[in-house]
């Protein structure tokens, strides 16, 4: 929640701090893994403006609720983000390790088909493709408190996003 903050060059992976007396280091679009970088940049702004969810109750505390903040062994958060619209919601899960979780159990407000929307570790931001293969149903298996869970992929050192179908 709040506002976002980029510094310049980082939306391509700038090696150094910016600097105004050089200016950026264009030259290092030239790179696959800088190229991956501002297609992800490109992407998560894109889906920033487009799902209200993201940005509407940022001052709002309604806008934001944990999931889960408290599996330190596996260094995986998740959390949902709400905008005014009850069926206005986006599921948000880290994966802080360089292990793939497979069949990790999110728990969620409902069920229905979960679409991942957008996931760091796709092949064309310079990731390893590991994914939910366009999303997951989710099912009626106790997790966090809640009735539904998914039962996820999570990438080494990702972020995955979903929505519910529909949505």
């Amino acid at each position: 929640p709040g506002k976002k903050l980029l510094f310049m060059g980082g939306e391509f992976g700038q090696w150094s701090e910016w600097n105004h007396e050089t200016g950026l280091e264009w030259h290092l679009l030239q790179y696959a893994p800088h190229q991956g970088i501002l297609r992800w940049v490109t992407d998560l702004n894109r889906l920033y403006r487009r799902k209200a969810a993201l940005h509407e109750c940022d001052a709002d505390p309604s806008g934001f609720e944990w999931v889960d903040f408290s599996d330190a062994e596996k260094s995986i958060i998740s959390y949902l983000r709400r905008g005014r619209s009850v069926d206005d919601i986006v599921l948000v899960a880290c994966n802080f390790t360089p292990v793939p979780r497979y069949g990790y159990r999110i728990g969620v407000p409902f069920g229905g088909f979960w679409r991942e929307v957008l996931n760091s570790d796709a092949v064309e931001y310079g990731g390893s493709g590991v994914g939910n293969l366009g999303g997951v149903e989710a099912e009626q298996v106790p997790a966090h408190g809640r009735a539904w869970s998914l039962p996820l992929t999570l990438p080494p050192l990702a972020v995955v996003i979903f929505t519910p179908e529909g949505a």
